[in-house]
């Protein structure tokens, strides 16, 4: 069957919107505002100067200081400010949360992932969607919200009771999501047994991780046994299959080589590129991931046809 596979590399970063700006970038950290308050927090990929002066950053209420450890650290605060606020994108609202982690429960950058996904729903009412490492769901949310029925995987209770609060906020009670607490690749192995099938997968694994029971995720190693178990639970005539990933080593030309040749089977459109948020101060892209979608050639790829 033909396929079409593109290898040169998209940037996608998301259009403006009010409850979200990063307003500059640089000396290894972000500055950014998300609703009414102003964070601090490291950027590996920011290895330029900012463009603001310090008295701009100093606005700051918050500032992550991170740990000698990959993923330690703890926030700094120059100001009284709340441990958590709501967020607005579109019609979804989700809960920020300052915790002992830089990850704040929202990744804007993802922000034209969820209008595709989104898209693809409106498109075929009442697909069946999976969503592997889920976090906090405002993937989820997009799908449910364009009318898809959707399955949440993720292997942290708190992860999907954070995700639940955000389905609240959004209005989305009654749209049908099951929240599954579980081992991602355990989890699509005991469907393809089932013979479960899905119109649509998002993936997007850590690099390392473990499950509820211990499990040990990581990233080179399962990944592709993962895209292997994701691709006998796909319908006949799916929709998309969609990863993103963040701080690896591989290249976006890495994972969108996995997913054409996965999906080698099915005429289908694939992509792989960098997801990026410009600052506002000097229009500078931060690259923050790498993604590869393939994609149905009947459905709309937006941004991503580039």
């Amino acid at each position: 069957m033909k396929r079409e596979i593109k290898t040169n590399i998209l940037v996608v970063n998301p259009q403006p919107w009010q409850d979200y700006v990063l307003l500059d970038s640089g000396n290894g950290q972000k500055l950014e505002r998300l609703g009414d308050h102003l964070l601090i927090r490291p950027e590996a990929e920011a290895i330029w100067k900012p463009a603001l002066n310090m008295k701009e950053w100093q606005k700051a209420e918050a500032v992550f200081q991170p740990a000698p450890e990959e993923n330690g650290g703890h926030w700094q605060f120059r100001k009284p400010i709340p441990k958590e606020w709501q967020l607005q994108y579109t019609d979804l609202r989700c809960v920020i949360r300052l915790s002992n982690s830089r990850h704040v429960g929202i990744f804007p950058e993802q922000a034209p992932q969820w209008d595709f996904i989104r898209n693809c729903a409106f498109q075929q009412p009442g697909a069946k969607i999976l969503n592997l490492f889920g976090y906090t769901g405002l993937a989820t949310l997009a799908a449910a919200a364009g009318g898809a029925q959707v399955t949440h995987v993720d292997a942290s209770r708190k992860a999907i009771g954070w995700a639940r609060e955000n389905q609240e906020l959004s209005g989305l009670l009654s749209k049908p999501i099951r929240w599954i607490v579980d081992d991602a690749l355990k989890f699509v192995q005991r469907e393809a047994r089932r013979g479960s099938k899905y119109d649509g997968i998002i993936l997007d694994p850590p690099k390392f991780g473990r499950g509820p029971k211990g499990e040990v995720w990581e990233f080179y190693a399962l990944l592709p046994v993962l895209l292997e178990v994701c691709h006998q639970v796909l319908s006949p005539d799916p929709m998309f299959l969609l990863i993103t990933a963040y701080a690896v080593k591989a290249s976006s030309l890495t994972l969108g080589t996995a997913l054409s040749s996965l999906m080698k089977d099915l005429p289908g459109i694939t992509r792989n590129g960098e997801l990026v948020l410009m600052d506002s101060s000097a229009n500078r892209p931060v690259s923050t991931s790498v993604f590869a979608l393939w994609a149905h050639p009947k459905q709309d790829l937006g941004v991503f046809s580039a």
